[in-house]
Order: C-alpha cells, then sequence, then structure tokens
C-alpha cells in the first residue's frame, strides 16, 4: 500500500486537538475592516471547531496527522 498524501491546503487551515477536535480559523478578517465593528473582529479573533459531518472530512484530507 503506498503512504497517503496531506492534503496541504487543509494543513495550512487545520489543526487537531488532542480530543480529536478540528480547530479552524474564523472568517471575515481579512479586509474590509473598518466598517466592522471592534466587538465583532475581537470575537472573530478566536479560533472555533468544525461540525463532526464537516471533521470526518477534514480529516481524510489530513492523512495522518
Amino acid at each position: 500500500m503506498p503512504k497517503i498524501k496531506t492534503n496541504s491546503g487543509a494543513a495550512k487551515r487545520f489543526k487537531i486537538t488532542a480530543n480529536g477536535k478540528v480547530k479552524r480559523g474564523s472568517a471575515n478578517r481579512r479586509h474590509i475592516l473598518n466598517s466592522k465593528t471592534t466587538k465583532r473582529k475581537r470575537h472573530l479573533r478566536g479560533a472555533s471547531f468544525v461540525s463532526k459531518p464537516e471533521a470526518a472530512q477534514v480529516k481524510k484530507l489530513l492523512g495522518y496527522k
């Protein structure tokens, strides 16, 4: 059996926690930040988790990680 290749795009965007959850960064923090409130930007700073059905797909893309 050949080795499984990790999807490099997914590897840059997702991390797997010790409990097996998939952690991701928040969207909407790249540009046009003047129109967004400070509170909204502050809450977007923190990472969040991927939903369970999508986590299964992401784990396939990450291969051995």
